[in-house]
């Protein structure tokens, strides 16, 4: 399996307060633009998979949720994470 338990660890302990805190906004973008780019991949070698493009889009969707409370919450937070995870071109 590509994504691990010690990866997720790894995520939380790097973008949240502790490994165990996995509510934090910025972990849970992190985790989700990890999976994003994993099943962009994944389509751009498996054109007809339309099932990973739809559990994309419902990704993209969920990090952007995500991105939006952290905009209103803390802005500071908000471009941290941006700059950090390349997320804005």
């Amino acid at each position: 399996m590509y994504l691990t338990t010690e990866k997720k660890q790894e995520f939380f302990a790097t973008y949240g307060k502790s490994k165990e805190d996995t509510g934090s906004a910025e972990g849970q973008i992190a985790l989700f633009s990890f999976r994003i780019n994993h099943l962009t991949e994944h389509l751009q070698r498996n054109k007809k998979d339309f099932g990973t493009q739809r559990a994309l889009l419902k990704l993209v969707g969920k990090r952007r949720k995500l991105l939006n409370y952290l905009m209103k919450i803390d802005i500071e937070r908000y471009r941290a994470i941006i700059k950090h995870l390349n997320i804005r071109k």
